[in-house]
């Protein structure tokens, strides 16, 4: 392992160490929702609202993504010890529809811990892994404990989304609230199934 790789590694241990589990992060996000608040420094009007529709949006996904018994069969018969460490702030629309997927991976295996840490209180981690030269969340690491390696990563959307917004960033330069809307709907329509692919593909279970 070269030093590079080692020093990322441990820094993303020492933030599995402090993150919260999915559950506590989602407590906090209802709470700062209800309160009018948002995670990190700015306290804009925007964020707010965003981090309001998020919390609607997860307890949305939560009730509606199911997975399907095969894929249980799969997630259960995992031979080793996995962490998921997510990337993310209250306000990030795309980790609104990915992070209930993403949990719901997890709790379906007692080989898999899911993690979360706020981005802007974790610079060091997330500029180990950038996109494209990015901070862009959410972004989930996957960390095999048993043999002590970063076995790869994956966001900040999933691989058919990314297609989407690439094209369109060619063909305009920049993403238009338009485009955003037409990405959430195409996020419903989905039901969560891209990202569920792109997981199990990672954690060579497709």
């Amino acid at each position: 392992m070269e030093v590079l790789e080692r020093e990322k590694l441990q820094i993303v241990k020492e933030s599995i160490a402090v993150g919260m589990a999915c559950p506590d992060y989602r407590q906090m996000v209802g709470k700062l929702a209800a309160e009018g608040k948002t995670t990190g420094e700015e306290q804009s009007e925007a964020r707010i609202n965003y981090t309001q529709l998020n919390d609607r949006r997860m307890k949305r996904w939560d009730k509606t993504f199911t997975l399907s018994a095969e894929v249980q069969e799969k997630l259960s018969n995992l031979e080793t010890d996995l962490v998921l460490l997510t990337i993310t702030e209250s306000w990030c629309g795309d980790a609104a529809a990915s992070l209930p997927v993403i949990n719901k991976i997890a709790e379906a295996s007692p080989k898999i811990e899911h993690k979360v840490v706020l981005r802007d209180q974790h610079p060091e981690l997330m500029e180990a892994f950038l996109t494209n030269g990015a901070q862009s969340i959410p972004k989930v690491i996957v960390v095999d404990r048993k043999n002590d390696e970063i076995l790869g990563d994956w966001g900040p959307r999933p691989s058919l989304a990314t297609l989407m917004v690439d094209t369109f960033k060619k063909e305009h330069g920049k993403l238009t609230d338009a485009f955003k809307q037409d990405l959430q709907v195409w996020y419903n329509k989905d039901k969560g199934e891209n990202i569920l692919n792109d997981f199990l593909e990672l954690l060579g279970l497709e």
